[in-house]
Parts: structure tokens; sequence; C-alpha cells
């Protein structure tokens, strides 16, 4: 198995609620791949992050191996949720994938 964990920073130019409702978008749009990406085992979005968080939003996946990983990557459902859910709001992005034993 291999975990795909991901951490974004929104854009700054977006007010408090704006931001609310942008977190609660990527997290319905991520979760939802579950069970429509082949491979994709478990998706959680964290959006509730503490006040001495800094970052906005944490991507805690797992899938069957580094292929599915790839084809993920790929996948028409998931580049519509990133094309339409993440890039147009995120400032930073840093991710971590790895190997499960």
């Amino acid at each position: 198995m291999v975990k795909h964990v991901i951490l974004w920073t929104l854009k700054d130019t977006f007010s408090a609620s704006e931001k609310e409702e942008i977190k609660a978008g990527i997290k319905a749009g991520l979760e939802g791949l579950k069970g429509v990406v082949p491979g994709l085992i478990d998706v959680k979005v964290n959006i509730n992050g503490l006040p001495t968080s800094n970052v906005d939003v944490m991507l805690d996946s797992t899938l069957e191996s580094f292929e599915a990983l790839k084809a993920y990557a790929v996948h028409p459902a998931h580049v519509q949720v990133a094309d339409t859910k993440v890039r147009p709001f995120t400032a930073d992005r840093k991710c971590l994938d790895y190997c499960v034993d």
C-alpha cells in the first residue's frame, strides 16, 4: 500500500468565510473520489486544524500501490476535482508519498 499525504495553504486573498467554503468544497470533492477512482482505498480530508497549524487543508489517502497512485494522479475524476476545487484556491502544496509495510 501507498500513503499519499498533501498539505495545502489557501491563498491569502480569501476572507475567513470564503476559506471555510473552499475547504468544505475540497473535502467533499476529494472524499467523493472513494469508490470512483480504482485503487483508492481510503481518503480523508482534514479542514479543522488547530490555531497552531500553519496549513489549511490536509489530504490523507491510501492507495493499493504505487501504480494506483500514478493512475489516480491522471484519473479524470481526480483531475476535475483538482482543477475546480483545489488548484484555483491554493497558494502552496506539500506532498509526501510513502510505502506502508
